[in-house]
């Protein structure tokens, strides 16, 4: 259904109609289909929003809830009842609820708290006392578990009566004393002997974290070890929760939208770009606008100690932007494979002088390919044998500099426990772009007999 045949029948109050073509949906479609009837028609407001969120069965009526932005779960929390509220929550997951609590305002949040029951109230305060970014903070704390005496025929049995409540029952775990000891899956139980005890065939090896732990490093198990879901313990090993990968999926994108702002001299911004007020995206770019502003004049400082030379040779400058933006380019490229890598957890930092081997010869295989090029163009257009050896050694000296410093400072980040994307290509290319003019008139002063 598009959005077209939806306000169509809306208009023509075939309700029944609307309500079995949302059931035909996928959650996440319709909330895409809502929300665009919210932004491109004029005529659907929040009133219709509301009354269309009413006409959804109950069950998909929770599910489209989760997948809205926080504005419009916004204006449905206000609009609904007390009664209304209580629903929707009771079919949501813990951890989504959280999530949904972290972006509302003060006087939402006290009537979702208000509208839970005290159980669950208990839960999600107990969820949201973790540090951000934590595992505790994304985990939930909806998973099933038995004792490791259980046959497989009670496991079975405990998951057909509460497991249409819990998150995921594809993995379930194993615990004593509430101490997780173990995790069985629901294949294994299933072709195991009914009276098998779970100790018996449960896997003891378990992959884990732990409620403190950064929500980075958790990605990275989900990552490494394929994983569906990850338990977490606390401090004295007692299972408290468990991850699913839909979350993970969440702060990967998160961790990502993070790493490009930063590589693009931005503070992270949690809010959408439309969300965000004129004041508070100048407020995010001009710190490092105006720390690679002035960090900037040292490049101006070297050209103008070398004004003379300049004025002698004005060719010389027609070559500055070409040397500069090859210098930048070439330490981007290196310093985001390297950032790239250390994220996966191919580069580490023990493998430092490793990458700084590999990471020249590569600088220096493609410095010679593009100085030739360099060479063979100068001397066609210029016919200038001396002009073309300055232009082409700096550029081989420039190549292998930026690339080197591509590598060195995000591993150098890394050590001092500074975030390596901070050490990107704004603040690498203007270090390129001193380093690189400084070269090219000590090399032209040597070569041109100034």
């Amino acid at each position: 259904m598009d959005k077209n045949t939806a306000l169509e029948l809306l208009q023509k109050k075939s309700f029944a109609q609307l309500k079995v073509a949302f059931g035909e949906m996928m959650p996440a479609d319709a909330a895409e289909l809502i929300t665009h009837l919210i932004e491109d028609d004029n005529d659907f407001g929040e009133r219709e929003l509301t009354f269309l969120f009413r006409i959804l069965p109950k069950d998909l009526a929770a599910e489209v809830f989760t997948f809205l932005d926080s504005d419009l779960q916004r204006v449905l929390i206000n609009a609904f009842s007390d009664k209304e509220l209580r629903s929707v929550l009771d079919e949501l997951f813990l951890d989504d609820t959280v999530d949904i609590i972290e972006e509302m305002p003060a006087n939402v949040v006290s009537r979702i708290l208000k509208a839970a029951d005290p159980e669950k109230r208990r839960q999600i305060n107990e969820l949201l006392n973790y540090p951000e970014d934590s595992a505790g903070s994304i985990m939930t704390t909806e998973f099933v578990f038995f004792r490791k005496d259980s046959t497989v025929e009670d496991a079975l049995d405990r998951i057909r009566s509460i497991g249409i409540v819990k998150e995921t029952v594809y993995t379930c775990y194993v615990t004593e004393a509430r101490k997780l000891i173990g995790t069985i899956s629901l294949l294994e139980l299933l072709v195991a002997e009914p009276e098998e005890i779970l100790e018996n065939i449960m896997t003891s090896n378990i992959v884990f974290a732990r409620v403190h732990d950064d929500q980075e490093e958790v990605s990275k198990l989900f990552r490494k070890h394929d994983l569906a879901s990850l338990p977490v313990v606390d401090d004295e090993d007692r299972l408290v929760g468990i991850i699913t990968f839909d979350d993970v999926m969440d702060v990967m994108q998160d961790e990502s939208a993070e790493d490009m702002a930063k590589l693009g001299a931005v503070l992270p911004n949690e809010d959408s770009y439309f969300d965000t007020s004129v004041l508070k995206h100048v407020k995010s770019r001009i710190v490092w606008l105006l720390v690679l502003m002035i960090s900037a004049t040292l490049t101006g400082m070297i050209t103008n100690h070398f004004e003379a030379q300049i004025s002698a040779i004005p060719l010389l400058v027609a070559f500055m932007p070409m040397l500069m933006g090859t210098g930048g380019n070439s330490g981007s490229q290196a310093s985001t494979m390297i950032i790239q890598g250390m994220a996966m957890d191919e580069i580490r930092l023990k493998d430092f002088f490793k990458v700084i081997f590999k990471e020249f010869r590569v600088a220096f295989v493609c410095a010679l390919i593009l100085s030739a090029v360099n060479f063979v163009r100068i001397m066609l257009f210029y016919h200038d044998l001396r002009i073309a050896a300055v232009v082409s050694l700096t550029l081989i000296g420039t190549v292998v500099m930026a690339k080197l410093l591509g590598c060195i400072l995000p591993m150098l980040a890394k050590r001092l426990k500074i975030d390596p994307a901070v050490m990107s290509a704004p603040l690498l290319s203007t270090l390129v772009d001193s380093c690189s003019m400084l070269l090219y008139f000590t090399i032209a002063m040597h070569l041109l007999d100034f």
